[in-house]
């Protein structure tokens, strides 16, 4: 949300968080479908004019089956990702750190592969670095031994772009960063996304034109207290309202 934000200043967000159903990496392909259809619904009754699907994993399994189901525009990190990291690579060796669900879809790699034919792709789940982020231990010598592991087989093949595929990773970076090095291009996949969410609104004639100051609206399916709490750290701002929604099942 925060890169949003400051790419499209004057757009009101209405940011939606399934607490109650969250991590989606573990589960499985139907699951992460109908959880996806299911926000998709809650947030229709907002009334947005575009929806940004902003979990990888949920991207990986829903992106194209919403964009067919729902008649307004749809952004997701996956395809932002893959153009960037497409725009960026050099020697087309690549890394993708994500999710086990994500990983697991095989998304990223087909979408790279597709673009940059013969490619070599090296895609590693980190199911640890999300539980490392939302306990705050982003600068705990723990989390340095969880890099060094997880990112052993990278530093092997001599890559020259790293995708960072969850929305948690970014808050590790600075450790990613100092374990591949300097020659190591690292794209957060949510930078890319928030370009492309501003050049489609403004290709679709949907964006806000004067700055408004916009007033954001929160909304999470559990826990309201412990996600305003978080808020700072995953949002890059401060939440001073936070509601809980339920589903009309």
């Amino acid at each position: 949300m925060q890169k949003v934000t400051r790419k499209s200043p004057n757009e009101k967000i209405i940011y939606f968080g399934d607490t109650a159903r969250l991590p989606y990496g573990g589960k499985s392909a139907e699951t992460i479908l109908r959880y996806s259809i299911e926000n998709t619904l809650l947030l229709l009754e907002k009334d947005i004019k575009m929806l940004v699907i902003a979990c990888n994993t949920a991207a990986s399994y829903s992106a194209e089956r919403l964009k067919g189901y729902f008649n307004i525009p749809i952004v997701d990190v996956v395809e932002a990702g893959v153009a960037q990291v497409v725009a960026t690579s050099t020697t087309k060796r690549i890394g993708i750190l994500g999710t086990k669900g994500t990983i697991g879809s095989g998304i990223y790699q087909s979408k790279i592969a597709e673009e940059l034919p013969g490619a070599l792709i090296t895609a590693i789940a980190c199911p640890l670095f999300t539980p490392l982020v939302e306990e705050g231990f982003i600068h705990h010598e723990i989390a340095k031994h969880v890099v060094c592991e997880y990112l052993a087989p990278l530093k092997k093949e001599n890559i020259d772009t790293v995708l960072l595929g969850c929305t948690h990773y970014p808050l590790l970076s600075h450790l990613i960063a100092a374990e591949l090095g300097p020659n190591v291009y690292i794209i957060d996949s949510a930078t890319a996304c928030a370009e492309k969410v501003n050049s489609l609104l403004i290709e679709k004639k949907l964006d806000a034109k004067e700055s408004q100051n916009p007033s954001h609206k929160f909304y999470v399916s559990d826990d309201p207290e412990r996600f305003g709490k978080l808020a700072c750290t995953f949002l890059g701002t401060s939440v001073s309202s936070v509601e809980k929604l339920t589903w009309h099942l």
